[in-house]
């Protein structure tokens, strides 16, 4: 079992930067490949981001590619997602997912869930 806690939502301008952290409980964080979704009101949860369970390979959404950057402590169980030239259309609830195994951009393949953070970018 993994337990998985997000922070450092917020308001931000357009054109600011934000850090979201999910800290994971368990012993085993590194075998699970981590993920990062959002949701907007009234749309599907979208891949964002995700970074295999070495943390060499990151795969990014087009949408945010070159202005997001996922990382992670695996001695900390932590993953980081720095998030630059925030944009109005990146507001969104925001979930740190893990999955066992090799990364997916499916929302359906990651086994458990934070309970999200909120992101609102006002223009």
């Amino acid at each position: 079992q993994v337990q998985l806690v997000e922070s450092g939502g917020g308001l931000v301008q357009t054109g600011g930067s934000l850090r979201l952290s999910c800290a994971a409980s368990g012993r085993t964080f590194s075998s699970y490949s981590m993920g990062w979704f959002r949701q907007a009101p009234g749309k599907e949860r979208d891949f964002v981001a995700a970074i295999s369970t070495s943390g060499r390979n990151t795969y990014y959404a087009d949408s945010v590619k070159d202005r997001f950057t996922l990382s992670r402590d695996n001695a900390k169980n932590t993953v980081a997602l720095e998030m630059n030239d925030l944009k109005p259309e990146d507001t969104a609830v925001y979930y740190c997912a893990a999955r066992l195994g090799g990364w997916c951009a499916s929302p359906g393949t990651y086994h458990y869930w934070g309970q999200g953070t909120q992101v609102t970018v006002s223009s």
